[in-house]
């Protein structure tokens, strides 16, 4: 029985699950299906022996596609080329997908999750599991406290105290004979059949690699995040480090760490020394300004007293194109450029150019010679959001209606930073912030639990069940932390309304009071105060665990 590599079967005109390569954009993606099938024509789909291929694919490098939900994982050819199936001796067979299939009458409707963020998380642990099923497909099986993740790179906390597994969050998906999590990243949806079709990569693990099978949904929540903003600047994505997942931190913190004791060995110069040492944070958002923040109090307290050969040597840089926090009150604005100053952060205005190894190049020529380069520019929609041929909001996000469903499309709903309000509803793209995913998920899994409770929970019963109030978004306020046991705390519900706006120590208490109770388990809330704790009484660990 002969192997053959063969095109999908949905050339039909009706479409289906398939996938797409633009060489105009360089990338693959996973497309859904629609009235009109995005396949390539016939004409471009070549025979050569035994084989079907299609022209013009090549290796891409998707490495820096993680969101904080789902990413893209890495395609060698077109899924048109990479499907085997068996060739039965009447011909080649449709490519068959292991996996769930549709439920049944008298089983409990199926939900499947896309991602492990905020929304994610909010919306599983809420779900009512005596009605629904539930599979989470996720590439990570945690959910990362992100306000927290900064402390993380210089030891002030430790890795898994900002890590909440996502089967302690929702314990069917361990305990319930028909609920599971899958590691997997999705590549396509069918909306037609109420499919989705996902495929890991198991490191060897599994004998055909990357392993992929499907799902079958009676309703659909896409909460796949998003990825770090690079705006297209040439060895962002080579040379930078990103803050928004636990191995981020952990990849900083490697690199701070081993350039510290890289610039003690002897026979380094002064120059390389101020180099190695030179941390650079591009972006002067709430990550980028609490991270400059973690980074000054690492070196007036932990590096004085252990580094003292370099001490003198590292210096922390914050380039912005506007002003920092801007999204803050003025006086508060003001407040954190002062202390970061006086902290011995160095506040430069200016657009990056080019990333090289070593220095980055602004557009006014300027060069900045850097050892660790973080970048905090903010997020967009990442490829697989890209791919999906949906309604889109101002952009690129899943567009959505006033109940956070996807219009056109029968029983799939988005929420979190990968989706938006489609312009007809009225309503801005809400900001990519964990309140908003938050009180996403929590609205849209207490609509859930009601229609279930009104038998319409399976495929396509839920049409003439009123849905209630729509969504609606009242921001609570902002927070930032600045070192020193400062913080800044804005209870403005807009950037030009009127409100409590507080700054210093008394912020810094309520700073950790707040976030303290947002951590989402009694285990990793305990973890998170005796990091605290031991960090004020002993001072950071800066153990280098790890050889990259």
């Amino acid at each position: 029985m002969a192997l053959a590599r063969v095109a999908r079967s949905s050339l039909r005109r009706s479409g289906g699950g398939i996938g797409c390569y633009s060489r105009e954009r360089d990338i693959f993606c996973g497309g859904v299906s629609a009235e009109r099938s995005a396949l390539p024509h016939l004409e471009n789909v070549k025979a050569n022996g035994n084989s079907l291929y299609v022209p013009g694919t090549s290796k891409v490098d998707y490495s820096s596609f993680w969101s904080r939900g789902v990413k893209s994982t890495p395609h060698y050819q077109s899924p048109l080329t990479e499907r085997t199936v068996e060739e039965t001796e009447s011909g080649p067979d449709e490519p068959r997908y292991t996996g769930l299939e549709a439920t049944k009458p008298g089983e409990k409707p199926r939900v499947v999750v896309l991602g492990s963020g905020w929304a994610a998380c909010r919306f599983l642990k809420g779900l009512d599991t005596r009605i629904y099923d539930v599979v989470c497909i996720s590439p990570r099986n945690h959910m990362v406290f992100t306000p927290l993740l900064a402390s993380t790179c210089v030891g002030t906390l430790e890795f898994r105290s900002v890590a909440e597994p996502v089967s302690q969050i929702q314990s069917a998906l361990a305990t319930e004979p028909n609920s599971y999590f899958y590691l997997a990243s999705c590549t396509s949806i069918d909306t037609n059949k109420h499919e989705v079709y996902c495929e890991t990569v198991s490191n060897g693990v599994l004998p055909r690699e990357p392993h992929r099978f499907k799902v079958a949904y009676d309703k659909l929540v896409i909460a796949a995040g998003a990825v770090p903003l690079t705006f297209g600047i040439k060895g962002v994505k080579e040379n930078a480090h990103f803050l928004r997942e636990v191995n981020h931190a952990q990849e900083i913190r490697r690199k701070l760490l081993l350039n510290l004791m890289l610039s003690v060995n002897p026979g380094v110069s002064e120059e390389e020394k101020k180099r190695l040492l030179h941390c650079v944070i591009i972006g002067g958002g709430p990550t980028g300004v609490e991270f400059s923040g973690e980074l000054s109090d690492f070196i007036m307290k932990d590096v004085q007293e252990r580094f003292t050969h370099v001490k003198d040597y590292i210096k922390v840089t914050l380039i912005e194109a506007n002003e920092i926090l801007s999204s803050f009150d003025v006086g508060l604005r003001q407040y954190a450029t002062n202390h970061l100053t006086r902290a011995g952060v160095q506040l430069m205005r200016g657009i990056v150019k080019e990333v090289h190894p070593k220095e980055i190049i602004l557009t006014d020529g300027t060069v900045v010679p850097y050892g660790l380069l973080v970048w905090s520019t903010g997020v967009g929609p990442s490829e697989f959001v890209k791919s999906l041929h949906l309604p889109k909001s101002p952009g690129g996000r899943v567009g959505v209606d006033e109940w956070l469903r996807v219009p056109s499309v029968e029983d799939v709903f988005a929420l979190g930073d990968c989706s938006g309000f489609l312009e007809q509803t009225g309503r801005p793209v809400l900001p990519a912030l964990a309140q908003v995913a938050e009180r996403q998920g929590k609205y849209l899994v207490e609509l859930f639990n009601k229609i279930g409770k009104q038998d319409g929970g399976k495929a396509f019963s839920a049409k003439n069940i009123p849905f209630g109030e729509p969504f609606v978004y009242r921001h609570l306020g902002s927070m930032a932390s600045v070192g020193g046991y400062k913080a800044l705390v804005d209870l403005r519900q807009s950037k030009d309304a009127k409100g409590i706006s507080l700054a210093g120590f008394p912020s810094f208490l309520i700073w950790r009071s707040a976030y303290l109770t947002r951590v989402v388990s009694w285990r990793n809330r305990f973890y998170v105060a005796m990091n605290w704790a031991t960090t004020l009484v002993f001072g950071r660990d800066n153990s280098r665990i790890g050889t990259n």
